[in-house]
């Protein structure tokens, strides 16, 4: 992982972007705007989901009067997403938003960019230069042969000086394309260009899992590389997946603290005792909505299960009918399969409760040794361990004392 870049920093809402402040999480409502209870439902279950901003459609005058209703009772702040009409930018203004996405592309004509970057100056609000590569100026992509990154970075940078123009320059930007490598050389060309904060995103990714892959390929390259302050995945979907996919990125990165639930599990093998895959989903259903903000592993097998996903806050591993629940590589109960999920469950609410120490500290007196035997027992049946650690060890030493 390579330094984050220095970027300044705008305020949205109660949310800084930018500077040193956490990397957010962005999703859009799907609901129409004027249905102000439907889209307020929408924006509660994104900020359940870990949502940091929500973006909303402005295209038509209902929605801006819907705006101002939703404004006052979102959890989070609201940006109001305009294309075409620059008066719904005004109006949306005069709703209370607390952001603006406007597109160069379709927005083109300069006294009205500037008449809205003037109000928003005057709002104290900040706007985001939304281009996008499938609706670039026509001489901008004329000019440069194509949807190029050069062609992108040239849209947003002739936005700003319109900005400048009447003194404003309390900007973020996004150079998104569906194209994953052309998306990457954008941002990393706008990184040079500019110190705006940057907003991440794989425009029209598809529906998962496809769109996941792409969005994470492109977005996890960048912050990789340092490259973003905010984020957004773009997948035909229920949003609340992007929200997730978002949290979920930023907290496997180490960029933002974990907040709900990372569950890991092996891919199975023929060791696995159990319906591994199953076992997992059921884990995943049962633990998601409780926002335990826990690592939990379900492994096949208690051969290798325990050892491999020590480092775990909480684990379970299957073996002769027997599910082994272990918290930092210690089992601490040895519980029925049928009850695995259960027992999952009932110890991630005793460690958010109690602590991992507490909870290794309660382990049942004997559940090491049944999880040991077993052990031994299941060895004995399938082997040594596959990958024939003891024998390679040997031959090492042999080869290195010889």
């Amino acid at each position: 992982m390579q330094p984050r870049r220095k970027t300044r920093q705008v305020k949205v809402g109660n949310v800084l972007v930018g500077g040193d402040a956490p990397i957010s999480v962005q999703s859009m409502t799907t609901t129409k705007t004027a249905d102000v209870e439907g889209t307020l439902e929408q924006i509660y279950a994104l900020a359940a989901a870990g949502c940091d901003i929500v973006r909303c459609t402005c295209n038509e005058e209902e929605a801006a009067e819907g705006l101002a209703q939703i404004v006052p009772r979102s959890p989070v702040p609201i940006v109001a997403d305009i294309h075409f009409q620059y008066r719904l930018a005004l109006a949306a203004i005069e709703a209370g938003v607390q952001a603006l996405r406007l597109n160069p592309g379709n927005i083109r004509k300069p006294e009205q960019i500037k008449a809205v970057a003037a109000e928003a100056r005057d709002r104290g609000l900040p706007i985001r230069i939304g281009v996008n590569a499938g609706s670039l100026d026509p001489e901008i992509e004329r000019r440069h042969g194509g949807a190029t990154p050069e062609a992108l970075v040239e849209s947003a940078t002739r936005e700003l000086a319109y900005f400048a123009d009447v003194d404003f320059d309390d900007v973020k930007i996004s150079v998104k394309a569906s194209s994953v490598p052309l998306m990457i050389d954008a941002y990393r060309l706008l990184s040079e260009t500019v110190d705006h904060p940057l907003h991440l995103g794989v425009t029209e990714a598809g529906p998962p899992p496809a769109g996941l892959v792409k969005s994470t390929a492109g977005i996890g390259t960048l912050l990789a590389e340092g490259i973003g302050d905010t984020i957004r995945y773009s997948l035909t979907a229920d949003p609340v997946e992007e929200a997730r996919a978002g949290r979920t990125l930023l907290e496997s990165m180490g960029l933002r603290e974990r907040k709900g639930l990372d569950l890991i599990a092996c891919p199975s093998c023929g060791r696995a005792e159990v319906d591994v895959i199953k076992v997992a989903n059921d884990a995943q259903a049962a633990l998601e909505d409780r926002n335990i903000p826990l690592q939990v592993a379900v492994m096949g097998c208690v051969v290798n299960g325990p050892g491999e996903a020590k480092g775990a806050d909480l684990g379970i591993a299957a073996g002769r009918g027997k599910g082994h629940l272990f918290v930092r590589g210690h089992v601490v109960r040895v519980v029925p399969e049928v009850e695995m999920v259960a027992a999952l469950v009932e110890e991630a609410e005793r460690i958010v409760e109690e602590g991992i120490e507490a909870r290794i500290a309660a382990a049942d007196a004997d559940a090491e040794r049944i999880a040991a035997e077993t052990r031994e027992e299941l060895l004995q049946i399938q082997g040594t361990d596959a990958n024939h650690d003891a024998e390679k060890i040997e031959k090492i030493r042999e080869i290195a004392e010889s």
